[in-house]
């Protein structure tokens, strides 16, 4: 049985924990290569692993590596350089999230993976979870009828992240909203078909990273503080809908993090994680759970799409064009929040599934 032979770019924690585990678990997969600028670091991670041969060029594993795909696990500043770099090579990508810094740089990597003609997808894993399947199953059955309005948590009470480069805006692209919101943003907007976009308004604080506080997620520097604390929006599709976000890595809040999209529709409501429908039956208010709903790994549910995609054997579920849509928005939210007034988001044909024009 042929496999599909995988280079790890960068081996930081979201490599070790997810990707190399991952792919090597999958019957048809192979990690063949890594690579990191440190040699020493490359070789460590390709003894720790099992993996045949490390790297600290690059270029030299994608051009040397006889490898078939690319898992991206770098800081969000170099997701699309290398994502091009290895598409133009003829190699298939599954790039951790975000997509990119922002959206010109996202519709670069979709540009260049339809000019190649290969899979180019996103570790947006929360789309690929059970609650998600069962919530998106209730809104094409029609439970929900038009949802109308939406609301998105992704929020940690002192969570900031005290190692990698989290905190840099320079090479991450800003804080809790590129990081943790992106998740609940895609998985909300792909619940509602991703509805174009007419405006955007947005605020963001900055009160407790530039200060030493107590934290959860270790100590981190408060001068080299860079990125928001939260960030607080409301979005208008062009439908007439909304939708408001809530996000942060330090809130002074009674929960230490919350995780959860509620989607509001003219039929029942619905929360995700956990999984709820709220609607009226028989006469009668009804609040439905799915207290047997099988546990799966998003993540290796997410990993096992790219490699049937790139196997031909079916689509994958999360295009390069909604992720240009997507990085639009966290665009258009940043702007708005610099600026502080609403932005508007002009025509794009960016939702296509290869997200060119």
């Amino acid at each position: 049985m042929k496999k599909l032979r995988i280079g790890i770019a960068g081996p930081g924690s979201i490599a070790r924990n997810v990707h190399i585990p991952g792919f090597q678990r999958h019957p048809e997969t192979e990690v063949t290569a890594v690579f990191s600028r440190s040699k020493d670091r490359a070789r460590l991670t390709a003894a720790e692993f099992g993996i045949p041969a490390a790297f600290d060029s690059y270029g030299e594993m994608i051009e040397t590596g006889e490898l078939d795909a690319v898992s991206i696990c770098v800081p969000n500043k170099f997701h699309a350089e290398m994502a091009i770099q290895a598409l133009e090579a003829g190699l298939h990508v599954f790039c951790e999230k975000p997509p990119a810094i922002n959206a010109m740089e996202a519709a670069g990597m979709a540009a260049a993976a339809d000019a190649a003609g290969k899979v180019l997808t996103f570790n947006l894993h929360w789309r690929h979870s059970p609650q998600t399947d069962v919530i998106r199953m209730a809104i094409k059955e029609g439970e929900l009828g038009f949802i109308y309005a939406a609301r998105i948590r992704a929020l940690r009470r002192r969570g900031i992240p005290g190692w990698g480069v989290f905190t840099d805006r320079n090479l991450q692209g800003g804080g809790p909203l590129i990081d943790i919101g992106v998740h609940m943003l895609d998985t909300a907007l792909y619940l509602m078909d991703y509805p174009p976009i007419d405006a955007v308004f947005a605020v963001a604080h900055k009160q407790i990273g530039p200060n030493t506080r107590p934290g959860r997620m270790r100590n981190w520097d408060p001068l080299a503080y860079s990125v928001e604390d939260s960030l607080m929006g409301l979005i208008r599709f062009r439908n007439g809908g909304s939708l408001t976000i809530e996000t942060s890595f330090a809130l002074n809040m009674a929960e230490s993090e919350v995780m959860d999209i509620e989607l509001f529709g003219d039929e029942g409501g619905a929360s995700v994680f956990p999984p709820r429908l709220f609607q009226e039956k028989y006469n009668q208010l009804t609040d439905t759970e799915f207290p047997y709903l099988k546990a799966q790994d998003p993540h290796a549910r997410s990993i096992a799409n790219f490699v049937d995609a790139c196997f031909g054997r079916q689509p994958i579920l999360v295009t390069a064009g909604e992720a240009v849509e997507l990085q639009r928005l966290m665009d258009a939210l940043y702007e708005s929040a610099a600026a502080g007034e609403a932005v508007k988001l002009g025509k794009s044909d960016s939702n296509r599934e290869d997200g060119t024009e």
